[in-house]
């Protein structure tokens, strides 16, 4: 990866790609998991601290020598339980599904099972090998292959489910006298062939599953397969994406009926569309909220914003963490809204910049006004009433209080409370000089 971050933290949707094996493994409630480490483990332990396994134990062993597959699950025998079976993922196969995991462990009834898929072109993988029963008889690797082998397309995704006495009993006998010189984790499937077990395939439903990640070309080419197969996920629901080929979900997306998504929208973290809504070209969505008729326009940036029905944002709006809109709230472009509640039916439609606050119905807030909300060391808050109009330019110097009904002249600063209905102006007087004489450059 040519990277200081290990390639396991390599982002993928929006997630480390040993995050994406994680939770696929979790859907199956397992009593126990092990991850087996080495480049850059101290990172990776980090990056998973406050990780949520739903309660279940999460042991980390060091391979701190990489002598292959095999190698690697032999670091795990000593706390690896003798009873039950395990499921073997890489770290650097983000996409195997849960379904697909599920199938794996029934078809491991036997004892064994493993994942395998039919390509086109199998080189650089480990190819199934089967008697003329159909059963597996073993799996050669590519360099240890002859040409007939080689021209196998059936290959080993690298996937297992072991019982966990057969895992004890089996990788202490591995051996390196290989080309690789290195211990193949697929030389227990030739001990269960002796040992006539009945070792079951399963086939993932998706081609993408057990592709892996071993530079930036691998990355992005998985990337844009994940998302496009999550486009079409959310089109089988209804979501109407103009292009699904230009759409970017990084997180979770529930949606509504008849949701439209334009073009090279971002979705990130957990977001929630409601009915009609319609996201603009360029939008940044990010643990976002939004209610029914909601439109966003376009390069509109929303971060843990919670927006009521038949908003109107943007283009060019943005909201920050704290923000919660009532219903038929309009904010317009150039405006940044921060750990504010506006009331139904109140407008901030250009350049302004409104933090700390609580904004009361119905309310205007002009052009270029903004609220003086830090100190340099400490946030004060902003109230501004029912049906107050705040006109432009105007600075609100927090703590302060703008009551129902008030007005605020335009480029005043103010900075005490201006009763309900009433109109508070700061501003120095007009002076107008007459036949003043403009300065001119010296030669």
């Amino acid at each position: 990866m040519r990277s200081r971050l290990p390639k396991v933290l390599q982002p993928l949707a929006g997630k480390a790609l040993l995050q994406h094996v994680l939770e696929a493994g979790l859907t199956l409630k397992p009593t126990q998991i092990i991850v087996v480490y080495g480049y850059g483990g101290d990172q990776v332990q980090a990056h998973f601290a406050d990780f949520d396994t739903a309660g279940v134990s999460l042991q980390w062993v060091e391979q701190a020598e990489q002598h292959g597959t095999g190698h690697a699950v032999q670091m795990a025998l000593p706390v690896l339980a003798t009873e039950g079976k395990t499921l073997i993922l890489s770290g650097d196969v983000p996409l195997v599904q849960p379904d697909t995991l599920q199938r794996l462990v029934a078809a491991a009834s036997s004892g064994m099972a493993l994942l395998t898929q039919t390509l086109p072109d199998a080189t650089g993988y480990g190819r199934i090998l089967r008697d003329e029963t159909g059963q597996i008889s073993g799996i050669v690797e590519q360099k240890d292959a002859n040409p007939v082998q080689q021209a196998i397309r059936e290959i080993n995704a690298g996937i297992y489910c072991v019982d966990n006495a057969l895992l004890h009993q089996y990788l202490p006998r591995l051996r390196n006298d290989n080309a690789q010189q290195e211990f193949y984790l697929t030389d227990i499937v030739g001990m269960a062939v002796a040992d006539h077990i009945r070792i079951g395939t399963v086939t993932p439903a998706g081609q993408y599953e057990p592709e892996g990640v071993n530079d930036r070309q691998q990355l992005a080419a998985l990337e844009r397969r994940w998302q496009l197969v999550q486009a079409q996920r959310l089109m089988q629901q209804g979501v109407h994406l103009l292009d699904p080929a230009r759409f970017d979900l990084r997180g979770s997306l529930t949606c509504g009926q008849d949701v439209q998504i334009d073009i090279n929208v971002i979705i990130e973290g957990r977001c929630t569309l409601g009915d009609g809504v319609m996201i603009g070209a360029g939008c940044i969505l990010r643990d976002v909220s939004v209610a029914a008729g909601t439109r966003i326009a376009p390069y509109s940036l929303l971060d843990g914003a919670e927006l009521g029905r038949d908003n109107r944002i943007g283009p060019f709006a943005r909201l920050r963490p704290g923000t919660q809109l009532a219903d038929g709230v309009h904010i317009g472009n150039f405006v940044e809204i921060k750990n504010t509640r506006l009331g139904a039916g109140s407008k901030a439609n250009h350049l302004a910049y409104v933090g700390d606050a609580i904004v009361g119905s119905n309310s205007n807030l002009g052009a270029g006004m903004i609220t003086c909300n830090y100190d340099g060391a400490n946030k004060h808050r902003t109230v501004i009433g029912d049906q107050a109009f705040i006109g432009s330019n105007a600075s609100l110097v927090a703590p302060v209080e703008i009551g129902d009904g008030a007005t605020v002249g335009a480029g005043s600063v103010i900075t005490k409370v201006v009763e309900p209905g009433a109109l508070g102006v700061a501003r120095g007087r007009q002076v107008n000089l007459p036949d003043y004489v403009r300065p001119v450059k010296g030669k």
